[in-house]
């Protein structure tokens, strides 16, 4: 039988609210409807919670039930969804993460995408020190070389062993492919249905690029990334 998901977490927040929150989020693979055994499997909540908080949902048209017993998304999301696309502003989103990656490597961070057969800078953050990578938004750079460069190819179109190297190991070092004396490390962003959205990295001199902070900043990176990827509406 499915159980209640465990209630003690120490943080402050309202039961009946993340349940009915967790039943909306067991859409979220794009099912268009689910039995309720899918959903007490899916939530690892009760039936009768599910009932219960369904029957709210439907009330206020984020849920619907049909004649078959199938619960179906309620046309409120359709409604708040359209909202959310017109106030939409990625660069709100960016920014942030920016600001805090600087701050946690000390080195220039920046959020690129792909324009055809180029990559454009469309935000950066400059690190505060005195040597540095400096690179403007807006700047357009080529596709073969470059950390970011070979994130944005390997998740849109790259085939080869490179490409299956980076897809598996969810990020790329560069040193000295597009400057001599700059190294880099990239990581991919998602949006919803893992849709591939850009490329997240930091960069500045190649000195200060060694094994073990390429370490820490990969690691730093990947947490940004995901973080920020959950901000887009990717799982």
């Amino acid at each position: 039988m499915a159980r209640d998901k465990d209630t003690a977490a120490p943080e402050q927040k309202v039961e009946a609210v993340e349940r009915a929150l967790t039943i909306l989020d067991a859409f979220g693979d794009g099912s268009p409807n689910l039995s309720l055994g899918e959903l007490a499997e899916r939530t690892k909540l009760y039936r009768s919670t599910i009932l219960r908080l369904a029957a709210s949902l439907e009330r206020f048209g984020y849920l619907n039930r049909g004649a078959d017993g199938r619960f179906r998304l309620g046309p409120t999301l359709w409604r708040l969804g359209v909202q959310y696309q017109n106030a939409f502003n990625l660069a709100d989103y960016v920014r942030p993460v920016l600001q805090e990656l600087v701050a946690a490597t000390g080195e220039t961070a920046a959020f690129y995408v792909r324009e055809g057969e180029r990559r454009i800078c469309l935000y950066r953050q400059h690190a505060s020190r005195l040597i540095g990578h400096h690179l403007e938004e807006g700047a357009d750079l080529p596709l073969d070389r470059g950390a970011s460069a070979r994130i944005l190819v390997t998740f849109t179109d790259g085939k080869g062993a490179i490409y299956d190297r980076v897809r598996e190991a969810g990020f790329y070092v560069s040193k000295g492919e597009r400057d001599a004396d700059t190294a880099a490390v990239a990581v991919p962003v998602f949006g919803r249905g893992r849709a591939f959205v850009g490329a997240l990295g930091v960069t500045g001199p190649i000195n200060r690029f060694d094994d073990k902070r390429i370490k820490t900043m990969s690691g730093v990176l990947s947490s940004a990334a995901q973080k920020l990827s959950k901000t887009l509406g990717g799982a």
